[in-house]
């Protein structure tokens, strides 16, 4: 497989908006998760770590899960996650993990997955009962956020009801949406949610 991400991951993590982006996700997600020292978590979509790093201080574990080796390779060369970060590199919805987890969470990866409903279906299996599901994505866009030429985009952004209408149909409950973060590109607003619920 591809690895789409070798050469961007080489300046991932000085890229300005991707560094604004992962703070205000980050941010997020610490303000509206009940976050515990025995939690463990998968990171999906997780990249060099940039919400990983946010986290684990306050987690017991994180499975790091990606499909790119190159930036799961930064990801486990940071010091601040050494002994607290396990990274996955494969496609769960290919190959689950055998780990089940407390929480998942992700930022900015669901539009890299072309079947949204098998995945949504896979953390559900990769859940504990009560097991939380953290997701950050893109609202609906006009297909402007990327360049066109981007490889692996499958969706420009999603409908947050449709969204949720599919987490509903895996046993989820207690959606909810909030508005994280907004990037401006160009003089357009792309808002960037962040959706919360509960395996029941």
């Amino acid at each position: 497989m591809t690895d789409l991400f070798n050469e961007k991951s080489k300046d991932w993590d000085t890229n300005d908006i991707v560094a604004m982006l992962s703070s205000a996700i980050g941010t997020s997600m610490l303000a509206n998760i009940p976050l515990h020292e025995q939690m463990q978590v998968m990171d999906f979509g997780a990249g060099t770590g940039l919400i990983s790093s946010q986290i684990a201080p306050q987690v017991k574990k994180i499975f790091a899960v990606d499909t790119s080796s190159a930036m799961l390779d930064k990801l486990v060369s940071k010091p601040e996650l050494k002994g607290k970060v396990e990274a996955v590199c494969q496609d769960i919805i290919d190959k689950p993990m055998d780990e089940k987890v407390d929480l998942i969470v992700s930022a900015m990866a669901l539009h890299h997955v072309k079947d949204t409903a098998s995945l949504i279906q896979r953390f559900a299996e990769h859940l504990n009962p009560q097991g939380l599901l953290a997701l950050a994505d893109l609202d609906k866009e006009d297909g402007s956020f990327h360049p066109a030429d981007t490889q692996g985009v499958f969706h420009h952004g999603f409908v947050r009801s449709e969204l949720q209408t599919l987490l509903e149909k895996q046993g989820f409950g207690k959606v909810n949406f909030l508005t994280a973060h907004t990037i401006t590109k160009e003089e357009k607003s792309f808002p960037v949610f962040l959706l919360t619920a509960e395996k029941i």
